[in-house]
């Protein structure tokens, strides 16, 4: 017997909003119905939470899976992946998600991310190399877009001469043009194609990356199977390259926008894991958690939301709740209460944390040590973001020094 959804009720905060004004359509959504069933981009419905303490527990609630089979037809679902792609992390509850965690977390810990603070100094140090001569430079797609893309490479073991243009596959996915869906699958179908003959040449001449560890488990020990070894594969490829950009992006004009705490950062070097963890607090690339499925009828402050249907958690808005932070849409590199939700909070805490720390801590360092000067190349008016509430990051950033 099909299920009959109810309509949306009317929202306070709409999308068209949300893509205006993030924090200020979230600030309203908080402050009036912090648990509100809105209409999405695709015209899919779904329930937004907006609070940091519902955010923050339900992130951890065993009650709300993320596995796709438990979700109600009529619901907003995520990304629409072949099914080669879709048997990863972000579609798995346990034991199946501990099993493949447990995997790849070993290529994450702080010992073996400290091995790669060398080659990623010298990435971005390269990078910067080419533009300094310039005087100015679009520091999305002459920095921050391929320093992720070298890191992750280097990490999976993908040969210079084998990449390709992982910001073109990953933003038709994430912010697909309506007009021309094709493109989203074009997309899809040109990264698997990729990782296919990727892990065809691993599987011949393996090396000391972690991409030919992750086929040894599935070849030898069989604890993966060959859709999960690629669509891990794919989900460090697209998450580990996807957010850093947006992150390392959003950092460098939250100083150039708070100039006096720009400079403290250049006079205390000292001051940068804790601006590091401020900067992802203050403007998260990933506004919202990957779409989650009550198991049961779930009661969020005075609302009840149906078993099965679309759950998304605003960790932007919780990052932004004032009954959680003080002062919170201030940047404020010595906050006391810098603690954040923007990596995720329980069993799907992001794998890659340690991995993006040092990325993004390396990058702005870098940045600033080289260019003193740095400052913007068009009227802070005209930075334009791209057009999506679930990826939050710029499409430019000109800049000069």
């Amino acid at each position: 017997m099909a299920t009959t959804l109810p309509e949306p009720a009317p929202a306070t905060v709409g999308v068209t909003e949300l893509l205006q004004d993030l924090y200020g359509g979230y600030a309203a959504l908080r402050a009036t119905a912090p648990v509100q069933r809105i209409t999405g981009p695709d015209g899919l419905p779904f329930w937004l939470v907006t609070r940091y303490q519902d955010v923050r527990e339900l992130l951890a609630d065993p009650r709300l899976s993320i596995d796709k089979r438990n979700a109600l037809p009529g619901n907003y679902r995520g990304l629409a992946l072949p099914p080669t792609l879709d048997a990863n992390l972000l579609n798995m509850d346990p034991p199946d998600h501990t099993r493949i965690r447990r995997l790849v977390s070993q290529a994450f810990t702080p010992r073996r991310v400290e091995r790669l603070r060398a080659p990623i100094q010298r990435t971005a140090d390269d990078l910067l190399d080419r533009i300094a001569p310039l005087g100015r430079a679009d520091l999305v797609a002459d920095y921050a877009g391929p320093f992720p893309i070298a890191v992750i490479c280097d990490l999976l073991g993908v040969r210079p001469e084998d990449r390709r243009d992982f910001r073109a596959w990953t933003d038709a996915v994430i912010t697909p043009d309506p007009a021309r869906p094709e493109r989203a699958r074009a997309a899809l179908a040109d990264m698997l194609e990729f990782l296919t003959r990727l892990i065809a040449r691993k599987r011949a001449e393996p090396g000391e990356d972690l991409l030919s560890a992750m086929i040894t488990a599935r070849d030898e020990g069989d604890r993966l199977s060959e859709d999960e070894l690629t669509s891990l594969a794919f989900l460090i490829l697209f998450a580990g390259y996807e957010n850093t950009v947006q992150l390392i992006g959003n950092s460098v004009l939250a100083l150039l926008d708070h100039p006096e705490q720009l400079a403290e950062l250049r006079r205390d070097p000292a001051l940068l894991p804790a601006a590091v963890e401020e900067l992802t607090r203050y403007d998260t690339p990933a506004p919202l958690a990957i779409r989650r499925f009550p198991l049961e009828d779930l009661i969020i402050g005075d609302v009840t939301i149906p078993a099965g249907e679309t759950v998304l958690l605003s960790l932007g808005s919780a990052n932004r709740d004032p009954g959680h932070y003080e002062q919170p849409d201030r940047l404020d590199l010595h906050r006391r209460d810098s603690a954040h939700l923007s990596l995720g909070h329980g069993i799907h805490y992001c794998v890659g944390a340690p991995l993006a720390r040092m990325e993004t801590g390396i990058a702005i360092a870098t940045l600033l040590r080289r260019f003193p000067d740095l400052a913007l190349d068009i009227p802070r008016e005209t930075v334009r973001r791209r057009p999506s509430i679930r990826a939050r990051g710029l499409l430019a950033l000109p800049v000069r020094f």
